[in-house]
């Protein structure tokens, strides 16, 4: 039996993957940042807004392999792009590259801890290296996100949206009521409340 996710020679998934070889077994997120590989062009390669990524059309079903391409995922100023020593790709994502899967709260007020794990196991605490953000979605409703490194973003699923929205707390912030939450001794503002009243 074949593999269907396996990657074939020659292809750019094939590329990539033998690309990263030993960087695969190095402890920690490889140094992105610091690549600058010429631009490659396009592949047919997305994250979906669910978190699934997709080749040629077809999910990746193998969770080390899209473990292995989300450490060497980067935002461009132009676009998200998959980063190696020798090449750079870019890539779409239809909305967050990452989704904020499982969270932990502990504490309450600006010393309460909160830890989220993403979809491909990173593991983030919100406060000033790691902070929230909050888009309204099509309905009016609202999108929290977490900053994961980089640029990268993970949006949290419904089900800890919910969670999150339960600590929401009304504050005067430049003489304006803000619904926001605490967390890392920050205070991270969702929306005035004459704007928010009617969804919290």
């Amino acid at each position: 039996m074949t593999d269907s996710n396996a990657p074939n020679p020659g292809s750019a998934l094939s590329r990539l993957t033998e690309a990263l070889g030993s960087d695969a077994k190095r402890k920690g997120p490889p140094p992105v940042e610091r690549w600058n590989p010429p631009y490659c062009g396009e592949i047919d390669m997305r994250i979906a807004a669910d978190g699934s990524w997709h080749y040629m059309g077809s999910p990746i079903n193998r969770p080390a392999l899209v473990k292995l391409f989300s450490t060497v995922l980067r935002k461009d100023p132009e676009r998200y792009v998959l980063v190696t020593p020798v090449e750079r790709v870019g890539i779409t994502v239809d909305d967050a590259p990452f989704l904020a899967v499982e969270m932990a709260v502990e504490g309450e007020g600006d010393s309460r801890q909160i830890a989220l794990r993403t979809n491909v196991d990173d593991l983030v605490q919100v406060g000033p290296g790691h902070p929230l953000r909050f888009e309204r979605d099509g309905h009016g409703g609202v999108k929290p996100y977490v900053k994961v490194r980089g640029e990268l973003w993970a949006l949290l699923t419904r089900a800890l949206t919910m969670d999150l929205m339960a600590l929401v707390e009304e504050r005067e912030v430049e003489g304006k009521a803000v619904f926001g939450i605490a967390a890392g001794q920050v205070f991270f503002a969702i929306a005035d409340v004459a704007e928010l009243g009617d969804l919290l």
